[in-house]
């Protein structure tokens, strides 16, 4: 491999990771709706940058959960119905709590401070700022689940993160005020290292969006 060849494959590399950012921000931003087909050559006429980052980036977003195939070459962006969303939050409550137990005594407190402050900064934001809201909320779980020592439980826990996440895009995307409450509450017990209050933090969080779904669509 000549040094022209290794730069073609790092700035390709550079442009999938933008392409990647890109999509994702459309996705959240709900620019790109819930089985909506995405069109390579118009993104890439959008976004400013060839085909190949952009196939890369689309493979990269299916092999995460966020795009799935839909009839010979095109995605679209996974749709995800009441049901799937509900199943799966009762799967979370009941692993992401044991995940915030087990990690609570590994999370430094630096990092705790961090994601707070990000927190009460994204509670201020005005206007509401739906980028900020979903980067906060992934800072917060995050913190415990990378720190829980079980790695095939981190796996799983994202896997059913990306599912109701795409669900809380479409249909429950501005519930801010009630989620940094709860997030508080996750954050204050990580940093006191209280692995009991910790785990009903998270339930308590979960079983509320569960509760909220349920009252949106089924009351």
């Amino acid at each position: 491999m000549t040094i022209a060849d290794v730069q073609d494959e790092t700035l390709t590399s550079t442009l999938a990771e933008k392409a990647h950012t890109a999509v994702l921000n459309m996705i959240q931003q709900q620019i790109i709706s819930s089985g909506q087909q995405i069109v390579e050559l118009r993104l890439a006429k959008e976004l400013g940058i060839s085909r190949t980052p952009i196939r890369q980036a689309l493979r990269l977003l299916e092999g995460e959960g966020l795009l799935q195939k839909s009839g010979g070459k095109s995605y679209i962006v996974r749709r995800v119905e009441l049901r799937e969303y509900l199943q799966s939050l009762k799967v979370r409550e009941l692993l992401e709590s044991e995940a915030a137990f087990s990690a609570t005594e590994f999370v430094p407190n630096d990092n705790i401070n961090l994601v707070w402050e990000n927190l009460k900064f994204t509670e201020k934001l005005r206007p509401y700022s739906m980028l900020a809201h979903w980067q906060s909320d992934a800072e917060v779980h995050e913190l415990f689940i990378s720190a829980c020592p079980n790695l095939v439980l981190q796996n799983v826990i994202r896997d059913l993160r990306v599912t109701t996440k795409l669900f809380e895009i479409a249909n429950l995307s501005e519930r801010l005020e009630p989620d940094s409450r709860q997030h508080e509450a996750i954050l204050d017990a990580l940093y006191n290292k209280q692995p009991e209050k910790a785990k009903r933090a998270v339930q308590a969080h979960i079983n509320s969006l569960y509760q909220f779904a349920i009252k949106v669509f089924l009351a």
